[in-house]
């Protein structure tokens, strides 16, 4: 059986409503919604800022992310009659978990669904192949579809993400009684992704709304050069880059569909394997003209790329 590897970048879902996908209105919109944030909090967010307002995107949270560490630091050695931290200087480590979490689950709740040729051709390409899925984005289109159409179903399903009953189990992604299953790597982490005391369980869909306060430690959203920290802090999301390098060493192919190349990490792990694999990039056509993109992938991935450059990227089906 011949598997691929699918890396999903955010161009799936801004394919589809790219007003809805814009991080940055969604980092605007949970700044600004009702009871969150106070004016304290926001203010502590705007120094690391350098100026008023939501942040505007990840290249933004650089000095928001080291704040964030710094005041978790001085949380563990500061207890005592006299803290090193005010109180909202201890609480700023969760508000902003908060924030994140609150953004990341406003992306993943779309009502729409992903368009019917585009989903069948991919259900059949897996349930044909059990190729590996890799997600970089939070939405849940593939989410819903893989759930809805049963390719994701406990040991059972053509794909696994390690999540149980009772909680994420890295044994769980584990092949065993001759199971072929694919797996389900979600990257960058879910908004689904909750600690339950040492555990980490996946929240029904209907469980996720903006209204919940959960400090996610799950989820990659800050500067690229902090993802690969928040990566190692979390045993589900460093699990995931490690079945990754496998899900690498068994694919055939590997498709970056809507990806834009600018996470160095993941960039960096590829690269080794490129050598004796075929790559294929489905982009967006409106990013540039097809010589500039030759160019720009092949100085990403050290290595040429098949270059598939469409108006809208679900019309893709050549799987």
């Amino acid at each position: 059986m011949s598997r691929k590897l699918i890396i999903f970048g955010n161009g799936l879902g801004m394919a589809l409503d790219p007003d809805h996908f814009s991080l940055t209105t969604a980092l605007e919109d949970i700044w600004n919604k009702e009871n969150f944030l106070t004016p304290e909090q926001k203010q502590l967010i705007e120094r690391c800022l350098g100026r008023t307002g939501a942040p505007k995107g990840e290249h933004e949270l650089d000095t928001l992310h080291q704040a964030v560490t710094y005041c978790k630091a001085l949380n563990r050695i500061g207890q005592g009659d006299v803290h090193w931290l005010t109180e909202d200087g201890r609480g700023f480590p969760e508000i902003t978990a908060q924030y994140i979490h609150k953004v990341a689950t406003k992306l993943h709740n779309y009502d729409g669904n992903l368009p019917d040729q585009f989903e069948n051709n991919l259900v059949n390409f897996i349930k044909n192949t059990r190729s590996h899925v890799a997600t970089l984005n939070y939405d849940k289109l593939l989410y819903n579809s893989f759930i809805d159409n049963d390719i994701v179903t406990g040991y059972d399903g053509y794909l696994v993400d390690g999540m149980l009953n009772s909680g994420f189990s890295p044994d769980a992604l584990e092949r065993k009684y001759d199971k072929k299953y694919g797996y389900y790597l979600h990257l960058h982490g879910s908004p689904l992704f909750v600690n339950d005391g040492q555990q980490t369980s996946k929240l029904s869909r209907n469980q996720l709304t903006v209204d919940r306060n959960e400090a996610s430690e799950h989820i990659v959203l800050t500067h690229v050069k902090h993802k690969p920290s928040v990566i190692a802090a979390s045993h589900v999301l460093s699990t995931y880059w490690d079945y990754l390098q496998f899900a690498l060493s068994e694919a055939d192919e590997i498709i970056l569909f809507g990806y834009s190349g600018l996470d160095k990490h993941l960039n960096l792990l590829l690269r080794p394997y490129l050598t004796a694999k075929s790559i294929r990039v489905i982009e967006w056509d409106g990013a540039g003209q097809q010589d500039e993109r030759n160019r720009y992938w092949s100085a990403t991935l050290g290595h040429t790329a098949e270059i598939v450059r469409l108006e809208n990227v679900t019309d893709f089906i050549n799987w």
